[in-house]
């Protein structure tokens, strides 16, 4: 592990220190099940994993968003409640190395979420603006909660739309799923008792009879998915089979995703597109209007931020706006975050507590420093 901070770390720390912000720092080690349960499958692959002597699975630290808001639960500190962190993480990545710094701000607990929502744009701007002072910056914003909403007009059975929705932030991936919708796979060739079980929905009779198999074969249940989650699996693959779109429906979804305007007119584009599909989307309407007026409030050039209906973030725990800044002439984002309001009651909180949180590559920045203009 390298112990050199970038230089700009001073710079960024001072400017959390004016943001009414609590610095935190968190353990490197951290239990590896929360971040193999929420975090998606995009890190699931990429994670250092080791184990204790216990048996318990631990992994590097990946990101900080999870830990914090596990340290948060832990401490019982009260809400609302804005944490920063700068540290390094770990993992495998496509381009660079498997250590780098990040720096980011989590906002927990404000129940204004579209003030919320602007502050974590503002303050993810406000950073990139300081240590980068000579480059134009870049803004994309997209909505998890916007997308889910025309799914669920457009009368999508639960099992696509939670297909869609895990799907939203990997172009293949929603790519392939609209190409499923568009045109359902036949259904792959079951044994008659099998077909039987799957088609009748029976979740205990289908994981009885699969661990009976495996038992003849003399496969352990433990050694990878258990009988019931194949056997749920197997009928929900059935059920997104046996589901086609209708040709309207199919070309209002494929509207919408084609929707990418400037900020300042995203809340009118998306009325018209509801409009003109006779759908409504009620209060994810409202909600992303109501953002909208709060980053225009905070200062933000508007014409450089842009709404992409399409656009999402690969980490399975957004709920709402997600957002990523790149410099206006590179194509790497700088900074990424989003809104996650299930998080902490899946991490074990007892009450429900809205979040939303930016994180920076530190990396990125400095080498955009280096060649800067």
């Amino acid at each position: 592990m390298t112990s050199r901070y970038p230089a700009i770390s001073a710079d960024i720390t001072s400017l959390f220190a004016t943001r009414n912000t609590h610095a935190v720092e968190v353990a490197i080690l951290q239990p590896a099940d929360p971040f193999l349960d929420m975090a998606g499958e995009d890190l699931r692959r990429r994670i250092f994993l080791t184990e204790s002597e216990t048996g318990q699975t631990l992994c590097l630290r990946p990101e900080f968003t999870i830990p914090v808001c596990l340290d948060h639960i832990s401490s019982q500190a009260g809400t609302p409640r804005r944490y920063s962190y700068l540290g390094e993480v770990f993992r495998q990545r496509r381009e660079g190395g498997n250590e780098f710094f990040q720096a980011g701000i989590e906002d927990l607990g404000d129940r204004d979420t579209a003030e919320a929502d602007a502050r974590s744009v503002a303050d993810a701007h406000a950073l990139l603006s300081l240590v980068l002072p000579s480059r134009s910056l870049a803004v994309t914003l997209g909505d998890q909660a916007i997308f889910e909403a025309v799914l669920a007009a457009l009368g999508l059975p639960r099992g696509w739309r939670m297909r869609l929705a895990r799907a939203f932030g990997s172009a293949p991936m929603l790519e392939a799923a609209l190409a499923d919708l568009g045109n359902p796979p036949r259904n792959s060739q079951l044994s008659g008792d099998v077909a039987a079980l799957v088609l009748d929905g029976d979740v205990e009779g289908l994981s009885a009879h699969i661990a009976g198999g495996m038992e003849e074969a003399g496969l352990s249940a433990s050694a990878g998915r258990s009988p019931t989650d194949i056997a749920r699996r197997l009928i929900e693959k059935a059920e997104l089979r046996s589901v086609r779109l209708s040709n309207e429906a199919f070309a209002a979804l494929k509207n919408f995703l084609a929707i990418d305007v400037p900020l300042d007119g995203a809340a009118q584009a998306l009325e018209s597109f509801a409009a003109g599909a006779g759908l409504s989307l009620g209060a994810a309407l409202e909600k992303f209007a109501a953002r909208a007026n709060a980053i225009e409030a905070h200062g933000l050039p508007v014409g450089t931020i842009r709404y992409d209906a399409a656009f999402g973030r690969p980490l399975d725990y957004y709920t709402g706006v997600v957002f990523e800044i790149a410099a206006r002439d590179g194509e790497r984002a700088l900074a990424g975050g989003g809104r996650y309001d299930r998080l902490l009651t899946l991490l074990g909180a007892k009450t429900a507590i809205p979040g939303v949180g930016f994180s920076v590559w530190l990396d990125r920045i400095e080498a955009l420093r280096e060649t800067a203009p």
